[in-house]
């Protein structure tokens, strides 16, 4: 029996969480599956890093992977859409989570997509009402800071390594669909098409 849903921790602000993100959401689709549903936990890189997102940072990222692997993405992002928290974004896929995992896993697409394709301030209320319409959510009343630190708590708990991760049971799996070498001022990225594969069919048979 395929199981329901995937628990992974990311960062809405992460790059690397929406490539493997649109990847994981495709490759379910191409073989004609709707689950399992992702399950998105609070990691907040901007307190596990104990500072804000660095926009040009984010920016150098996005060039990286729409140069090397991911050609079909970031169409409008921009550097000065980088919010400067992720707390608000956090909060309204909280709530649709309250509702169901298929929910949430919309809103979680959603958010990042009005970031990375729309080029769109995740912080701003007016795009966050935007998107909660846009999925029947009125209004958001989930306490952001206490939701995060939940997640937070939990994800340091498993050893969380970064942003994303991917859990099956006690399995982890951190960004299993890219090789990514060099430093954190210059990265050499490639698919890792193996180790993304075997992510999958253990996803999808167990």
């Amino acid at each position: 029996m395929t199981r329901h849903a995937v628990d992974v921790f990311a960062d809405v602000v992460c790059p690397f969480t929406h490539v493997g993100f649109r990847r994981f959401v495709g490759r379910r689709g191409e073989v004609g599956m709707s689950l399992p549903l992702l399950r998105v936990h609070a990691w907040p890189l901007e307190l596990v890093n104990a500072q804000p997102f660095d926009p040009e940072t984010v920016a150098r990222h996005v060039h990286e992977l729409r140069s090397q692997v991911a050609p079909d993405l970031f169409a409008h992002f921009t550097p000065d859409a980088v919010p400067a928290t992720s707390m608000p974004a956090f909060a309204l896929a909280a709530e649709a989570y309250a509702v169901g995992d298929a929910l949430g896993e919309a809103v979680s697409l959603a958010i990042r997509s009005a970031l990375f394709e729309d080029g769109d301030d995740i912080a701003d209320p007016e795009v966050l009402a935007d998107v909660a319409a846009a999925h029947g959510i009125d209004g958001v009343g989930t306490d952001a800071e206490l939701v995060v630190a939940l997640d937070y708590e939990e994800g340091r708990r498993r050893d969380v390594q970064g942003s994303p991760e991917f859990f099956l049971d006690d399995r982890s799996y951190f960004c299993p669909g890219l090789r990514i070498d060099g430093s954190d001022d210059e990265m050499v990225i490639e698919p890792d098409v193996a180790r993304f594969d075997a992510f999958l069919i253990d996803c999808f048979t167990t």
